[in-house]
């Protein structure tokens, strides 16, 4: 090759080079931000990150407004006079909580046991569901805070009866939920079960279970809050007192002694233990459905 026509291909491989490199899209703002933050990539530290920063935002802003516009703490006290009456007024708080979480927990484990023995039998029987599911609806609209003073009054015990209310609130999201997974199976695979002759019993464990388990466990979240909110509006009809109080009883008599700093610590614990109890539901549905369901892959 002579030297004129190497110059040649060597000014025709530079221009092609410098077209590409300007015909070569500028990076995007996106792109640019991703490789800034890179951490905001991964799903659980956007799922975490975001509403703790919108919070921090929500809690300054609200100090402020208390701070300058110099609002009375028995009006509308701040964040840090809120959290200062929560260490200091611990001793009546802490086992008020205690006393809230045992409710709470004992209407939840209860909710859940005759919830699903009550959804196992709607599915079993058309007729069954026909005839019990609207008594089910009609118990769920029929406010609790008419029928808990009936429900204390024929029980004796004061932690029966608010177990008893309390469960009543939570069991109907569970029968609704868990009776609509266990109908909602493959047509396909049911009659497949039913060709190689299974048994009710063998289609109810082996089948219609592990296809409602995303309907149960969608429920067990909402039950879980429910759960406390049915302790809570329980305690404040009840308005017992004693050792056997929860945070309801301390939000009364902080209204009565218009001591408001401590109504807001004892509303903000009843805050906090419903967000627990979500993240936990949250935490034992990934465990258990997270690895073959796509809701949480």
């Amino acid at each position: 090759m002579s030297q004129s026509q190497s110059a040649n291909v060597q000014s025709t491989n530079s221009q092609s080079t410098r077209t590409r490199s300007t015909n070569m899209p500028p990076r995007s703002e996106a792109a640019k931000s991703k490789a800034r933050f890179p951490l905001m990539q991964h799903e659980r530290f956007r799922q975490v990150a975001i509403p703790s920063i919108l919070a921090a935002i929500l809690l300054i802003a609200w100090q402020l407004i208390v701070t300058e516009g110099q609002v009375p703490e028995y009006i509308f006290p701040s964040p840090l006079v809120t959290i200062k009456t929560l260490f200091s007024d611990w001793g009546l708080l802490g086992p008020a909580l205690l006393y809230t979480l045992k409710i709470t927990a004992l209407s939840f484990g209860l909710a859940i046991i005759v919830g699903a023995l009550i959804a196992f039998l709607f599915v079993q029987s058309r007729m069954v569901e026909t005839a019990f599911f609207p008594y089910a609806v009609l118990l769920q609209v029929t406010p609790i805070v008419a029928i808990a003073p009936l429900i204390i009054i024929w029980i004796h015990s004061t932690t029966l009866a608010l177990v008893v209310c309390s469960t009543l609130v939570a069991v109907f999201p569970i029968i609704s939920n868990t009776t609509l997974g266990l109908r909602s199976v493959s047509p396909n695979l049911l009659a497949y079960f039913r060709l190689r002759r299974a048994s009710r019993l063998q289609i109810l464990l082996r089948l219609r279970i592990p296809s409602s388990l995303p309907y149960f466990f969608a429920a067990l979240k909402i039950a879980s809050g429910l759960s406390l909110v049915g302790a809570v509006v329980a305690e404040f009809v009840a308005g017992t007192g004693g050792s056997n109080t929860g945070l309801a009883y301390q939000i009364l008599q902080s209204g009565y002694q218009l001591n408001i700093p401590r109504m807001f610590a004892a509303l903000t614990l009843i805050s906090l233990t419903g967000v627990v109890l979500f993240i936990a539901m949250s935490v034992l549905t990934k465990l258990v459905i997270g690895r073959w369901h796509e809701s949480e892959v």
